[in-house]
């Protein structure tokens, strides 16, 4: 009976200790964000305002591969700001994405050059891209809806801190 107990007692240890490390073994998988702002100043220089968010930052691969997926919400003054070590044609899909956004893509010069509005969670197996006709060194996602609402333009300035 008692080496029963006492198995019984290292089997409880091991399933304790088992969960213990894979619940922080998935803790520290998932990527953390760094945080940092981006404000879009419209070209237009008769229109003086600023619309700012308050963004987090995606600069590795696993930050980038990971982005906005499993979101359920995100704030109306939110957003990512995926960043690449150069210019180039980053196309951007919505796989495991459940909130609609809007995809703006930023040359190394802060000026808006690409966006598309209103992009939809894609919910088969596959998820076409949105491709950008321009390079671009930094790409921010917002809700949908917030380009339109602030009148964005090609050749808008940003202003990002990171």
């Amino acid at each position: 009976m008692k080496i029963f107990l006492e198995i019984l007692l290292l089997a409880i240890i091991i399933v304790i200790l088992f969960f213990l490390f894979f619940s922080y073994a998935k803790i520290s998988l998932s990527p953390s964000f760094q945080k940092g702002y981006v404000c879009i100043k419209p070209f237009d220089a008769a229109q003086n305002r600023e619309n700012c968010f308050s963004v987090e930052i995606a600069k590795t691969e696993t930050q980038r591969e990971k982005g906005l997926m499993d979101r359920k919400e995100l704030d109306k003054d939110k957003g990512m700001l995926f960043i690449f070590e150069k210019e180039g044609i980053y196309p951007f899909w919505m796989k495991n994405t459940l909130i609609p956004l809007d995809i703006i893509w930023i040359n190394s010069n802060n000026k808006v050059v690409f966006f598309s509005q209103n992009v939809q969670p894609c919910k088969s197996l596959i998820c076409p891209s949105v491709v950008p006709s321009t390079k671009a060194k930094y790409v921010l996602e917002v809700n949908a809806g917030i380009s339109e609402k602030i009148g964005l333009k090609i050749g808008d300035e940003s202003n990002i801190n990171y």
